[in-house]
């Protein structure tokens, strides 16, 4: 399947991926990633194993669009923010003077 990464095509195939990845240690996810057989690696880490274009060249947009039309399993792992109560000004009080809250 052709795909353009930093402006350039590229013939890709999804054996051919699986073929470029094996016996690449994945490095740690922090963002978002795509599974290759059974591992898991960072989106820019495929893509410079890939297309052998140095990280700074190409978008990870552009990887895992190129990596969800070959087949792959891409996740965008975008930190959730977690869930706030808010709080009265009594309640805040309370809490900053460790009295139990009641309303």
């Amino acid at each position: 399947m052709r795909c353009v990464i930093a402006r350039f095509p590229f013939d890709l195939t999804k054996s051919g991926v699986l073929e470029s990845m094996k016996g690449v240690k994945p490095e740690r996810v922090l963002g978002a990633s795509v599974i290759v057989g059974r591992r898991t690696y960072p989106v820019k880490q495929v893509g410079q194993v890939v297309t052998r274009q140095d990280r700074r060249d190409f978008s990870a947009a552009e990887v895992l669009r190129a990596m969800a039309r070959l087949g792959f399993t891409c996740r965008d792992l975008a930190p959730a923010a977690a869930p706030t109560r808010t709080l009265s000004a009594f309640q805040e009080a309370s809490a900053m003077l460790g009295a139990p809250t009641t309303v």
